[in-house]
Order: structure tokens, then sequence, then C-alpha cells
């Protein structure tokens, strides 16, 4: 048995951050059954953003004649040399976390999955490990429905080991990754299909914002199917056969993005006093802890935040409680983030519908990327910005901007919301011109009252 001050399990974006922190103090144990790094740095912001990146040159070359840009031969995007240069900044950011691993002392890296033993021990391998201070950062993968158990399948993690494109893609979901995915591989030359059981995409998002999306993919040539309730689905490798409700749709890949299931399952924890809710998330409190004295889960395993950003506060919340500061709590952070299709949608707080349906006195202020001079210049006018306002307090609620700079530009909002400042003070700020965010203010001075 090895003692440790510390174990953590997973090195994901909430574990890295911790297991250097946690060397300060201590002997650190980290397990890791995968790469280094996470989602995020193997198969989520960093490979999925370099190809949304690919994805827009690729636009750019073929649409140049719309700004008076020809370009005769056109574009073909090849997605080895795409993968090539994906791989490349994986590699980088993984080979920098071993690194600065290696070269520390006081943490020891165990290979392997790990499983509890009891509250306090954890076995890896032939491998038995021991602390009172024990981290759970393991994560969440594709939920895979047992109806398409025997049939070839894409994830999120293996569609980027492609170096062939799909013919024509079949993607079943309509949200963050489907969407991602479903235009950059439109754009790369696949025809693509989006089978959605709702009847929008991305369901929690108010109808509007919805519809816009919906466009932007239109735009690429995606087709989108919605209310697909009844999916049956057959085939073999490049060949593949979804009937939607009577309809059939023939495709070569198939790509399953429905949605994401926390990696507890593998952690043993009928051995251990630790609870974990109807959908196998771990229950914590307002500082990542669990009802086990010493034992914190971080991340996506918690059920708290499904992004990188709410990995690493998660991080923040237990560095500060550790340290006996007490500064941060989950309770205090606001719901924001990004959907990277292009161009992007940044939200925060709540919309529309959240607001009302909690019961506030809703104001509204509203804009169309086409009445933006500089949407206009720049030839991208899909989309609009719209801020939620509390009438009686005149705080932001909420916002959104879907359109070109949307994924930057929310987090001027993003900062107001946290210092609690009216949405006057932004009103009445001077801002750059020419920009898609001077908009803002005038935006601002338009709020009208929305029915209940």
């Amino acid at each position: 048995m090895e003692n440790f001050d510390y174990i953590v399990i997973g090195s994901g974006q909430a574990g890295i951050p911790l297991v250097f922190s946690l060397a300060k103090q201590g002997k650190v144990a980290l397990v890791e059954k995968s790469f280094l790094g996470g989602t995020c740095v193997n198969n989520g912001c960093t490979p999925t953003k370099a190809y949304v990146a690919s994805a827009r040159r690729m636009w750019d070359a073929l649409h140049g004649d719309e700004l008076g840009i020809e370009i005769p031969c056109g574009a073909k995007a090849n997605l080895e040399k795409i993968k090539a240069r994906k791989d490349k900044l994986v590699h980088e950011s993984r080979s920098g976390i071993e690194k600065g691993i290696s070269n520390n002392e006081q943490i020891t890296l165990y290979r392997g999955e790990a499983h509890f033993l009891s509250n306090y021990q954890v076995q890896v391998g032939e491998t038995i490990l021991t602390a009172k201070n024990i981290f759970i950062n393991v994560g969440a993968r594709a939920v895979v429905p047992s109806e398409y158990q025997d049939i070839p399948f894409y994830t999120n993690e293996n569609i980027l080991e492609l170096t062939d494109l799909p013919e024509h893609l079949i993607i079943v979901g309509g949200s963050y990754i489907g969407l991602e995915f479903g235009q950059m591989f439109s754009r790369f030359g696949s025809k693509v299909t989006i089978v959605e059981r709702n009847g929008k995409l991305i369901n929690r998002e108010d109808q509007t914002v919805s519809d816009a999306v919906a466009e932007i993919m239109s735009s690429d040539g995606v087709n989108l199917l919605f209310n697909a309730v009844d999916i049956k689905v057959k085939g073999s490798a490049g060949e593949i056969s979804l009937t939607v409700d009577g309809s059939e749709i023939k495709g070569s890949h198939l790509l399953l993005a429905i949605g994401r299931s926390p990696n507890t399952d593998t952690l043993q924890l009928g051995n251990t006093s630790i609870e974990v809710n109807n959908k196998n998330y771990i229950k914590v409190n307002d500082y990542c802890q669990t009802n086990v004295e010493g034992v914190f889960a971080i991340g996506d395993c918690n059920g708290e935040g499904a992004f990188t950003h709410t990995s690493y506060n998660d991080f923040q919340i237990v560095e500060s409680f550790l340290l006996k500061e007490n500064k941060r709590k989950i309770s205090d952070r606001i719901s924001t983030y990004g959907l990277f299709i292009d161009p992007p949608l940044g939200r925060i707080g709540m919309t529309k519908k959240e607001a009302i349906d909690k019961g506030y006195e809703v104001l509204v202020a509203y804009r169309p990327m086409s009445k933006i001079s500089r949407a206009k210049e720049k030839g991208e006018t899909l989309g609009f910005m719209e801020a939620v306002i509390d009438a009686k307090t005149n705080l932001f609620l909420g916002a959104c901007i879907i359109g070109v700079g949307g994924d930057e530009i929310i987090n001027g909002i993003t900062n107001l919301m946290y210092a609690k400042k009216p949405y006057t003070m932004l009103r009445d700020s001077v801002h750059i011109h020419p920009t898609v965010s001077e908009l803002i203010p005038t935006m601002l001075e338009n709020l009208k009252p929305i029915d209940k």
C-alpha cells in the first residue's frame, strides 16, 4: 500500500491545476487511465476548435467573390493535413503537462483505471493507494444507447481520427457537439444530415436562438430533421441506414451526439459511502465536497457544469476551501457557455423563458446583426444580440450574442453581471467604432417589455 497526502483521480481541467497546487503542500498521487489533459486537451476544446478554424478557412476560400475576391480554383479540404495540425496542437499541450509532472518530485503518476476499495483506498492495477484527501475528476463520455451498440458509429472522440472525409455524415443530436461537427464537416465537403428528436436545435435555448442557429446551419448546406422520435438504425461500415418515422436516410458515417454520461460507473463507488444522484453524478455541496469527509468531486462528474471553464472554477473553489479562504463556491457561478459554430453563440445567465418562468418582470433589448455596420462590412450578418433585464432592479438576468464575435463579446456582459451593476452602466459607456460590440449600448437604449 502506498500512502499519500492527496490522491487525484483524473487529469482533466480541474485535476491538473489542483495536482500542482496540492504538490506545494504534500505528496500527491495522480491517476490517469488515458492521455493526460482530459477531454479538453485530447478530444474536446483544443482539437475541435482547431477543426473549426480549418473549416473557417474553407468558408473564406469559397466566399471570396462576395467581397470582390476571385479565387478561380476554389478550395479542397485535406483532412489528413487538418488532423496532423490538430495532433500537433494536442501533443504540445499534453507534453507540457507531462513535463510539469515529471519534473515535480512531489507528484507520482499512476497509469491505469482507478476504483475504490473503501472511502480512502483506491486501487490502480496491482497497487493500492491511500490518502485522507481524495479528489475525483473522472469526467464524462458520450452516451451510446443500446440500439446503436452493434452499428459502426463515431463519437466526438474517434471521429477526430478520420483521415478521409465522410461522403454523407449522419449526426444524431442537434446540440453543441452535433452542430459543431455538422458545420465543420459540411464545410470540408461532406454531405451532412442532423437528426434531432426535439422540435428545435439546442432545446434549452429560446426559440429565436434555435431558429438563428438553424438558419446558420442551413446556410452551410446542413440538412436538418426535427421531431425524430422513432429512429431505427442498421448497417455496416460505410453503409448506414436510419429510418426516422418511416423515412429512410442513407449515409456513410454515423456520429452520436445525444448527450454525455459521467465516468463514475468504473469507480466501484458501491465500496464507499459516496453518494450519487439518479444519473450517476456525484453529489457535492457548494465547495465540491461529497458526503464523505475529505473526498471531493470536481469537473463534469459532479453534474454542476459541463464545460472547461466550470471545471477550472471547481479547482479554484476547492483550492480556496483547502486554504480555508472559502472565497468561492458553486452557487456564486453564473451559467455561461458558447456554441462554437461560425458565427458563434455566446450565452450568459437566463434565457427569456427561464426569466419569465421564475416570475421576473422582464425587459428585452434586441438588435439583429443585419443592422450592425461592422457586421455588414464583414459580410457576416447572420444572427442577433439580445439582453434580458430585470425591470425592477435594472440588472442583467441574461444575454446572448449569436453572430460574428459573439463568443468573445459576451464576456463584457459577463463581467457586468458578476459586478452586479445595472445595464445602464453599459448603455452609457462609449465603445470603439467601428465594432460589433459598440451596438450593445445602442441596443440597450430600446428596452421593451415581454408578455408573460
